[in-house]
């Protein structure tokens, strides 16, 4: 409900001097930055490259106040957007403001704005009417919630203002249909779409509040419905994270995966947004290539299914598919990790360190600290540290094989000096020539003994990753050995032929990256420390493979899975369920929720699109549409020779609704090029092509392949060519449209020239 005009005099009058007292703040914080700017260079320059306390405390307070200034530059125009009511049980009642950022004033130390990521602040997204309280660092606080407003602000000034009913839900529409209607989030939704995600800190819903705030030591997955905010919370959760954990969390130990470069670009905002800024974001790829630190060219997921769409040989997709999925399970790991096993027994087949004919190190010593004492190790990291024990070692054991020596050679003297068959000058002559023997040996060992070692870890060579996964398939003993003979044979000279080819031509294809990635980090680790916390979006297209990758540098299994099983387009490799990544990677250890409300799209877009979701037969939630109607997606039948006519048509509607951005999904990639052709010679519109490579999303006007579609969203889309014979009763075809049908947020029009696709009717 919306409040009397005496409560919004009294709300702009504190917005007005709340944004009065940030205006004084950023000019003070502005002077502080260009002072210490300043000072830094300063004492840099009379540092000389030095250490110096001095400087190091001034980049300190000059980090602080560039983070200050960031706060009050983002918080200048929109300082706050809620506020609460809440009186402690032997405390009056208090009021709070609510904004992206805390503001404190540290004239009278109190809290001007608290923080969304505050305790005090779960209040507002999860808190009911009543009785009500939050976790404190000190303990649970217990009070009565009285109030929960809402700002609507605009170029810099509070437009409408909305009190929470009584027990009013956040979530507008519940599963049994019942229409509970948030004026505040609906304003928000009905904007048009950004070219960047954005924050949502003022509209963040009950259920999603509740993910953002969970446990961190614990992987999270969460199956949400295309648009139910999956990717912003999760991007929030981090947020969170960072802010209740700055101690241990930083941008540094932080990683955020994503599918490609261009949704890496559209999500790119949010983080810096909320004051979380140069986290690691990254493709998986891109991830594995800079582990592994080589130069090959990947031939990427996406590349690998536009080539399975496109390809006409059967028997070709049958084989690649097979390779991929073998690939991607818990079996190939099985088989790494014997081949693991298999190279470290051939590492251990090692010989005497010897110095002249005396044993320095034993090969029995050298296998015991290889194979049992130092297990826990990585192979490679093995090796080193054998080295370094045995450089430590080195001293005492010269001097234990000196003592051999000294006492073969106080035995040899004893025999010369027992002699009776020589004159004493001649063992007079014979003794001086044993010591010298004898003095020449032990005067040599130290040189001798480091050589030797040196010698022996120069031999005693770091297992090349490349090469062994190469050699593995090119050597049957090894192979038939780490694969016990299970797979089909045909298959496996298929594996065989495609990773000689592709090594051949300097490609690695995405699915030996993840087995060579997989072995890379238990042969040397991971370098610096694990990641405290990782997000992985899109997660339903990981294989098994590729998560135990990612478990392996996470640490505490901490990490933020989000996907939708409806939109699992790389079906033949990635998770068909999560009962299966929850039980075979984290041995059910694992919290699930589910996201089924869509935020995203009109009730009418989101209710046609789940006619494709529902032919999936997935064990999935369907998406629940908000309270948001708007226009009933059109379904259009146009001849070949009047499709621009009709795509021209639809611009101009679409504009004339004060829309802006608008896709054209086709299925592949090689039918945009085809279209793109015919509209930069017909349309009267300018298009863009997008391309397989392309890493930033600003145009408006674009033509798209549906498999880069996933994440992104835009005003308006054309699904083109939804003909029977392009979207046929498959698996994925039916992923694919339901991926293309699922992006408008307020627009949609469906184009096919023959006969419409049957998974629509």
């Amino acid at each position: 409900m919306t409040i009397n005009r005496e409560e919004t005099l009294k709300e702009e009058m504190k917005f007005s001097s709340t944004k009065e007292w940030i205006e004084k703040q950023l000019l003070n914080t502005e002077k502080k930055c260009e002072e210490y700017e300043k000072k830094v260079a300063t004492l840099k320059k009379s540092s000389r490259g030095t250490f110096s306390t001095e400087l190091i405390l001034a980049q300190n307070i000059q980090d602080f106040a560039n983070k200050d200034l960031h706060k009050y530059s983002e918080s200048k125009d929109n300082p706050y957007f809620a506020r609460i009511n809440f009186k402690e049980k032997i405390r009056d009642v208090e009021s709070f403001y609510i904004g992206k950022f805390g503001l404190i004033d540290e004239v009278n130390n109190e809290e001007v704005v608290i923080d969304w990521r505050a305790p005090l602040a779960n209040l507002y997204y999860s808190g009911t009417f009543g009785a009500a309280s939050y976790t404190a660092p000190m303990g649970e606080i217990q009070g009565e919630l009285l109030l929960k407003r809402k700002f609507q602000v605009k170029d810099g000034k509070i437009v409408n203002i909305f009190d929470e009913g009584v027990n009013e839900l956040i979530v507008p529409v519940s599963e049994d249909g019942e229409e509970l209607v948030d004026e505040f989030l609906k304003i928000n939704l009905e904007e048009n779409m950004s070219k960047k995600l954005k924050d949502v800190v003022n509209t963040i819903q009950r259920e999603q509040n509740e993910i953002i705030r969970a446990y961190k030591n614990k992987p999270i997955i969460i199956q949400g419905s295309a648009g139910s905010g999956k990717t912003t919370v999760a991007l929030h959760r981090l947020a969170y994270l960072v802010y209740t954990y700055g101690d241990e969390m930083n941008n540094r130990n932080i990683l955020v995966v994503a599918p490609n470069q261009l949704f890496l670009d559209y999500i790119s905002d949010i983080l810096p947004n909320l004051g979380v800024s140069n986290v690691k974001q990254s493709t998986f790829e891109e991830l594995c290539s800079a582990i592994l630190n080589i130069k090959y060219k990947i031939i990427t997921k996406d590349k690998k299914l536009a080539h399975i769409m496109e390809c006409k040989d059967e028997e070709e997709i049958k084989y690649i598919t097979a390779s991929s999925k073998i690939k991607g399970t818990m079996t190939y790991k099985t088989i790494m990790d014997r081949f693991i096993k298999y190279l470290e027994r051939k590492s251990s087949e090692v010989e005497d360190i010897l110095v002249d004919e005396y044993i320095l190190f034993s090969a029995k010593e050298i296998k015991r600290l290889y194979i049992k004492d130092l297990e826990n190790l990585p192979i490679n990291k093995r090796k080193d540290e054998i080295n370094k024990y045995f450089k430590g070692k080195l001293k005492n054991r010269i001097e234990e094989i000196k003592e051999k020596i000294e006492n073969i050679y106080f035995f040899k003297i004893k025999d010369i000096k027992d002699r009776k068959d020589i004159s004493e000058e001649d063992k007079r002559k014979e003794i001086i020539k044993t010591y010298d023997e004898r003095d020449e040996l032990i005067g040599g060992l130290k040189t001798k003994g480091s050589k030797a070692l040196k010698e022996f870890f120069g031999n005693w060579k770091k297992i090349s990753v490349v090469d062994s996964y190469i050699n593995l398939y090119n050597d049957e003993e090894a192979f038939s050995s780490v694969t016990d003979n299970c797979l089909p044979k045909k298959l496996a000279d298929y594996m065989r032929d495609e990773i000689n080819n592709n090594i051949a031509t300097k490609n690695i294809d995405c699915d030996d990256l993840t087995a060579l990635t997989y072995l890379q980090l238990k042969l040397e680790g991971v370098v610096g420390e694990n990641y405290i916390h990782t997000v992985i979006d899109e997660a339903q297209d990981y294989s098994l493979m590729q998560f135990n990758v990612l478990k392996e540098i996470s640490k505490n299994n901490s990490m933020t899975i989000v996907g939708d099983l409806g939109q699992g387009i790389y079906n033949y490799k990635g998770i068909n369920s999560w009962e299966s990544l929850i039980e075979k990677v984290f041995s059910e250890d694992a919290t699930y929720i589910t996201l089924s409300q869509s935020y995203r799209s009109t009730v009418e877009i989101i209710e046609f699109a789940n006619r494709v979701l529902e032919k999936q037969k997935l064990n999935i939630k369907p998406a629940l549409p908000i309270l948001r109607h708007g226009d009933e997606p059109r379904v259009i039948n146009a001849k070949e020779d009047e499709e621009i006519r009709v795509i021209d048509s639809l611009l101009e509607e679409i504009y004339s609704k004060n829309k802006k951005t608008v896709a054209i999904i086709c299925k592949t990639y090689t039918e945009c090029k085809e279209l793109h052709k015919r509209l930069k010679k017909e349309s009267k519109y300018k298009w863009e092509l997008i391309e397989e490579s392309q890493s930033k999303l600003d145009i408006d006007n674009l033509i798209i392949p549906s498999y880069m579609t996933k994440g992104l969203e835009f005003d308006a889309t054309i699904v083109y060519n939804c003909d029977e014979d392009m979207y046929r009763n498959e698996v994925l075809d039916k992923k694919l449209l339901y991926v293309a049908l699922t992006r408008a947020l307020h627009l949609q029009y469906v184009m096919y020239k023959e006969s419409l696709s049957s998974l629509l009717v």
